[in-house]
């Protein structure tokens, strides 16, 4: 009888590890990770976010994800939890203080945390060299987004090249919502776990900026008001019109 040998570099192109906040996208992501890869890390980032409720709820998702979704038994795998509360400190934005949110001078709005993105995936990066991870994935996107210049294609494409010179590794930086609006992250959501993932989507993430957690819509919970509750609420909307 043969015996098939995997080399650590086959092994490796199994095991992915996502960029994992509780939000409504990085909940996506790790859906879609768990649908590409055989193995799946989680890591989070406490940077002072303003909306730290996100934190919280990341535990229970990844919970309901390894008991309710058959599909994915056994390919759920540790979770990392780094502080990196410096960030919050030398930024002043609306992510980090309790200050309106507003569009700035050049155009982008003061949620704009400079360098968090480059920052999470080289953490990441270094992350999964101990790991043998070399597969990073985040949810960020060009389509909903507000000019971030660390979420655009071009960006983390050059990121990744970066990183896989820096580190002497074959790193890969996948985003699968690079390219979809919001409505196509409900319907992807939909997709890959059908209406339970988009159940506990609504229910257990966070996306709201201002961390409120106590007002329930059809979309979720949030104030409403803020641009990320915007996006989520006119998204779900397209989508469930579609």
């Amino acid at each position: 009888m043969a015996i098939l040998m995997t080399s650590p570099q086959d092994n490796a192109k199994t095991r992915a590890l996502v960029l994992f906040s509780g939000g409504q996208d990085s909940t996506v992501c790790l859906a879609w990770a768990l649908s590409n890869y055989g193995y799946v890390e989680t890591i989070g980032f406490n940077y002072g976010q303003r909306h730290d409720v996100e934190l919280q709820v990341r535990t229970p998702i990844r919970t309901a994800i390894a008991a309710d979704f058959p599909q994915w038994q056994g390919r759920l795998g540790r979770d990392h939890m780094l502080n990196m509360q410096t960030l919050g400190a030398i930024t002043e934005t609306a992510m980090t203080q309790d200050v309106e949110i507003r569009f700035e001078e050049t155009g982008l709005p003061n949620t704009f945390v400079p360098g968090r993105n480059l920052l999470f995936f080289t953490y990441a990066a270094a992350l999964g060299y101990r790991r043998d991870i070399f597969n990073l994935v985040g949810g960020m996107c060009e389509t909903d987004f507000s000019g971030y210049p660390d979420c655009r294609d071009k960006t983390l494409k050059s990121l990744s090249e970066t990183l896989s010179l820096g580190i002497d590794e074959n790193y890969t930086i996948e985003t699968p919502l690079m390219w979809l609006d919001k409505s196509q992250t409900w319907g992807l959501a939909h997709e890959l776990g059908g209406s339970r993932l988009v159940d506990l989507i609504i229910e257990d993430t966070h996306t709201c900026y201002l961390g409120e957690r106590n007002l329930r819509h059809d979309w979720g919970y949030g104030c409403a008001e803020c641009p990320a509750c915007q996006l989520r609420a006119n998204g779900y909307r397209k989508w469930r019109e579609a």
